[in-house]
Formats: structure tokens, C-alpha cells, sequence
């Protein structure tokens, strides 16, 4: 059960599309948007292949759309999945994020 207003910061691993955790696939599926942050890290999947292998569409969210764009993503009242490449906790970006999104009242996990 995942509540409204949620963004999850999912650790992918640092290899393919098969790397996700069991956890973060159950988040995966259960979410209402998938971006995949792609300008920290390069994963050995593209985009395509974890959307088939998730069997959902994965947007893509490039550094502006992480540091501008997302404001108004989460704003919405969905669960939001952020896929990132390696530790979600790695990167200052992914740190901003998720104080940006609790600062807006939403729940955060890493995952």
C-alpha cells in the first residue's frame, strides 16, 4: 500500500535492468509516474529496456528537468518513482530532491 503524494527514490544497481531490488520493482509497478534519472550516472540499460522489462513506460529526467521541472511533478498528487543509477543517497541531487518533495508535505523513501 503506498500512499498519495509519495516519491521513491529507487537504487537501480550498476549494471542493467535486472539489477532493481524486489522492493523497488513492487515500487516500480505501483507507482503513477517512472523517471529515470539520467544525468548523474550512465546505466548499461537504456531507457527502452527497463520500460519493457518494468513492463511501463519510464520517462526520462534530465538534469533540468530534475532541478526545475520536477517542482511541478511533485505537485501532483501521485506516487512518483525516481530510478536512479547506484545508492539513490549518492548523489547532492537526489538529497535535494527528496528535501524538496518533504518540504512539500510528500512522503519520501529510498529505496
Amino acid at each position: 500500500l503506498l500512499l498519495i503524494m509519495s516519491l521513491f527514490l529507487v537504487g537501480l544497481g550498476l549494471g542493467d535492468e535486472k539489477d532493481i531490488t524486489v522492493r523497488g520493482l513492487e515500487i516500480v509497478k505501483e507507482c503513477d509516474e517512472v523517471w529515470l534519472e539520467s544525468y548523474t550516472s550512465i546505466l548499461g540499460a537504456d531507457r527502452e529496456k527497463l520500460a519493457s522489462y518494468y513492463g511501463r513506460e519510464v520517462k526520462e529526467a534530465s538534469r533540468e528537468t530534475v532541478e526545475s521541472e520536477m517542482e511541478k511533478i511533485l505537485t501532483k498528487e501521485k506516487k512518483i518513482a525516481v530510478l536512479v543509477v547506484g545508492d539513490p543517497l549518492c548523489a547532492t541531487t537526489h538529497t535535494d530532491l527528496a528535501l524538496r518533495a518533504r518540504s512539500r508535505g510528500l512522503h519520501v523513501e529510498f529505496i
